[in-house]
């Protein structure tokens, strides 16, 4: 299979809405990734594009549109990671796993958000994420019953956010305006997404948590992801795969599926993203990205999991991934499960 072209149209904001579409024809449907089950019944599809590459970047193969643009979300954020370390900021370890997190929101990820802010001189209240609960379910039940009310620390992004402030402090950069697509922290990590993937920007948006979001074809997200595993030890980009493979409970939280894979897979480089986006490396350096059209995040396991399965590899945590049960009057009367 031919590997796509490189997106080359210069960076543009979204639009807010399309334009007229008389007369065009319509976009191919992407193909189905995942099916919803109940009680025997296929009662929902959820469709998507999704690639495979070997580990010299070739595409192995593909479904659906892996050449077209998507916004990454937070698959973004090992690149973001990388470019605090490029403005000379030195974190390693689990502080530089939890600048590249979407963390649920544990009491851990935030007493070391809490650390990180006060060792840069920086407070709470220089953060700009929106004001959240935990990202997870069960610590957000906590975390309101315990009294407490959003916070912008508590938001899944606030370890990315203070090592961005941390970085501008360093090098006298504007705190107050780091999020700025102009700032030159947000030019490093734009230089650095276009390095690691291969790919000029064709969008630029605006991430839930204020950032600047750099769209990629899952194509180049996914050498992205591979350029990062197979860096030379030392470079920011292995720097940061080494962090979070070492610390993936910092990346993500203990009870879900990006730390699994990466504590029952030693050496690989996995992220999820908001909107049903997944990026993974193997230590081998074949990668993978897929994106679910709806952006149901419920079908992220089942079709990781077909995807591994497919690509040769058998672990026990596949089948954690993949069961993805439906629940009715508190039995189980069915599953989402992959369709490819």
């Amino acid at each position: 299979m031919t590997s796509p072209t490189p997106i080359s149209a210069p960076a543009q904001e979204a639009p807010a809405s399309p334009g007229s579409t008389e007369g065009t024809p319509p976009a191919p449907a992407s193909p189905v990734l995942a099916e919803v089950v109940r009680s025997g019944f296929v009662e929902g599809r959820h469709r998507g594009s999704l690639v495979v590459l070997a580990a010299d970047g070739s595409v192995e193969w593909s479904l659906g549109e892996a050449a077209a643009p998507v916004f990454p979300r937070s698959t973004n954020k090992p690149m973001q990671a990388a470019a605090v370390l490029r403005a000379g900021l030195d974190l390693s370890g689990e502080r530089l796993a939890l600048a590249a997190a979407s963390h649920s929101g544990e009491p851990f990820h935030l007493d070391l958000v809490r650390t990180m802010l006060a060792e840069h001189g920086l407070t709470p209240g220089d953060l700009q994420t929106p004001a959240d609960l935990p990202l997870d379910h069960e610590e957000a039940e906590a975390y309101l019953a315990s009294g407490q009310v959003r916070e912008r620390l508590t938001m899944n992004c606030s370890g990315k956010h203070t090592a961005m402030l941390a970085a501008s402090a360093l090098n006298g950069w504007p705190l107050d305006s780091y999020l700025d697509r102009a700032h030159p922290l947000q030019q490093l990590v734009a230089d650095g997404i276009r390095t690691a993937s291969g790919e000029d920007t064709a969008h630029v948006g605006t991430d839930g948590c204020g950032a600047p979001l750099l769209s990629l074809s899952l194509t180049g997200l996914a050498r992205a992801f591979q350029y990062f595993v197979q860096a030379a030890p030392g470079t920011p980009e292995r720097r940061v795969a080494d962090a979070m493979r070492a610390h993936p409970e910092y990346v993500a939280g203990t009870r879900r599926p990006d730390t699994w894979l990466m504590q029952a897979l030693p050496g690989t480089l996995a992220k999820m993203g908001a909107e049903a986006v997944q990026a993974l490396a193997l230590p081998d350096g074949r990668a993978l990205a897929f994106k679910i059209d709806d952006g149901a995040t419920r079908t992220l396991g089942p079709v990781l999991a077909r995807t591994l399965r497919l690509m040769g590899l058998d672990a026990p945590v596949l089948a954690r991934l993949e069961d993805a049960p439906l629940f009715g009057g508190g039995a189980r009367v069915g599953e989402i499960r992959a369709t490819f």
